[in-house]
């Protein structure tokens, strides 16, 4: 018989609602993990002593056998990893993230199948405790395989609007109808787009937000011929503007799904002797810090892309407890999928 006089032992579950905390929560007071306040421990303790509950000493051995290493993976080229203001906000806000932990967090760029396999490998290895994974593209299965190894996996953004792997994301569809709107506000009429890879959500996402406003703003039907197509680089901003000038001399604003296309797209509206903001404005997304260093400064859509990466950091912790946690429950290594949506902000500087 238990310890509280029951016939069957306390589990997990009970302590933490008893505590009125996480599972996760107290997995780390009983492993003496940090990041847990002292009165938290405290109601913790007392719950464990109340309900005579005994850990399950195997699943703690398992849990101390832990690697205490996080990896990041980013599904994109080296050249883009260390060009793009937005990667490193992301680690910055990982790391940030992971501070006040012991993980040690690995840095591996997957750009193919073979790449992705050796990481899958590594996985398996039991190498890792959890994956962040960042820059995912509608196709990648990397996020699956892992699932299927029951390893937490945290991605930035998401593949798709019904995504099964936990995830953390910006309002990009809020934020992108807000740039229009603003557009739309202060009198400009022929308004065009250049959208991200459209294999991205992220960027269909975008898509939308502008196609949502020109119908709210002008009530009709948003013309195609008015986006034209980029991936998120400089030179596909550049190319971009191009074709919308060809189309439409008498474009009188742009609105780019990151700031690294609409600083390409400035450089040729320069070119082409067109008046940034009097003749054309022109609005970004990300607030990365080359929208502080356009010639002129960037009208942006803020994403908080290091608040992104604490989140993801602090979603990881707690799907790396909460697995821990079951197996000290005796039960399964499956945890709940999460899914957090952080809000966009326009920033109006002087180029719109």
């Amino acid at each position: 018989m238990a310890a509280n006089g029951r016939s069957a032992p306390p589990t997990l579950e009970e302590v933490a609602a008893l505590a009125g905390v996480g599972r996760g929560t107290v997995s780390r007071v009983i492993n003496n993990a940090p990041g847990v306040k002292e009165a938290t421990r405290v109601l913790v303790k007392q719950a464990i002593d109340r309900l005579g509950y005994v850990p399950n000493r195997a699943a703690r051995a398992l849990a101390g056998s832990r690697s205490d290493a996080v990896a990041l993976v980013i599904a994109e080229s080296a050249r883009r990893f260390f060009t793009e203001p937005f990667f490193s906000d992301i680690v910055h806000g990982v790391t940030a993230g992971l501070a006040d932990t012991e993980m040690q967090l690995l840095l591996t760029l997957v750009r193919g199948d073979k790449e992705r396999q050796r990481f899958v490998q590594y996985a398996r290895a039991g190498r890792v405790d959890g994956v962040l994974l960042v820059s995912v593209h509608d196709d990648e299965p990397l996020p699956d395989m892992l699932a299927e190894l029951e390893v937490p996996t945290v991605l930035s953004g998401r593949r798709r609007s019904d995504e099964s792997v936990s995830y953390v994301d910006s309002d990009n569809v809020g934020g992108a109808r807000a740039a229009v709107r603003y557009l739309a506000g202060s009198g400009r009429r022929a308004i065009a787009t250049i959208s991200g890879p459209l294999d991205m959500y992220g960027a269909q996402c975008r898509l939308r937000g502008y196609q949502e406003e020109m119908r709210e703003a002008f009530g009709r039907e948003p013309d195609p011929a008015w986006t034209a197509r980029g991936d998120f680089t400089e030179e596909s901003g550049r190319r971009a503007t191009h074709e919308l000038l060809e189309r439409h001399p008498g474009l009188d604003a742009i609105f780019a799904a990151s700031d690294v296309m609409a600083a390409g797209a400035l450089q040729v509206l320069r070119a082409a002797g067109r008046r940034v903001p009097e003749d054309v404005a022109v609005v970004g997304f990300d607030d990365s810090p080359i929208a502080q260093h356009t010639d002129p400064r960037l009208t942006t859509v803020r994403q908080p892309v290091e608040e992104m990466g604490r989140a993801m950091a602090r979603v990881l912790m707690e799907s790396i407890d909460e697995r821990g946690a079951a197996a000290g429950a005796g039960g399964g290594a499956g945890t709940a999928w999460r899914h957090v949506i952080l809000r966009t902000e326009l920033v109006r500087r002087a180029s719109a």
